[in-house]
């Protein structure tokens, strides 16, 4: 019976794949890293709370930014202005969104969360983050050093 070889830095997560190469480049591990995040937000905001990432981020920018617009919005997302619409729609028929006429300038509208918008942001996002903080294994350090440069590389986009 052959046995099995133990698990190596240098072997992907799961599957236990060979990937030396890959151990530097940035976009493989920000993805192998996101299937991680994105089973934590399933399993505690996800389904629970009946919100898809999407309309997670979409709702907690609109709670964030009250009063901005759908194309500042799609711009923030990289997205198409119909697809930032439907996503939109879809909030506002689940009563966590509304759209009022803008005071300045009466031929665009202005995004707003609901008073149930606004809890289910705030509810989604203590469980995800308690969720990542008992799943995931960082120090409070470490947890918030990968933010940071996340975040820094996130801003690159806008200086391209």
């Amino acid at each position: 019976m052959p046995q099995k070889r133990p698990a190596r830095s240098d072997q992907t997560p799961a599957g236990r794949l060979e990937e030396a190469r890959l151990q530097s480049v940035l976009g493989y591990q920000l993805a192998q890293a996101a299937i991680v995040t994105h089973d934590v937000f399933a399993v505690h905001a996800g389904k629970p709370l009946d919100l898809r990432p999407v309309e997670y981020t979409v709702l907690t920018l609109i709670a964030e930014n009250p009063g901005g617009s759908l194309a500042r919005l799609a711009r923030a997302l990289a997205v198409t202005a119909p697809n930032i619409t439907v996503m939109v729609d879809r909030l506002e028929q689940r009563g966590l969104v509304a759209r009022e006429q803008s005071a300045e300038d009466r031929r665009s509208q202005v995004l707003h969360t609901t008073a149930k918008g606004a809890d289910l942001v705030r509810k989604a996002t203590e469980r995800i983050i308690e969720a990542e903080k008992a799943t995931l294994p960082l120090s409070v350090g470490e947890r918030a050093m990968l933010l940071e440069l996340l975040h820094k590389v996130a801003c690159a986009r806008a200086a391209r």
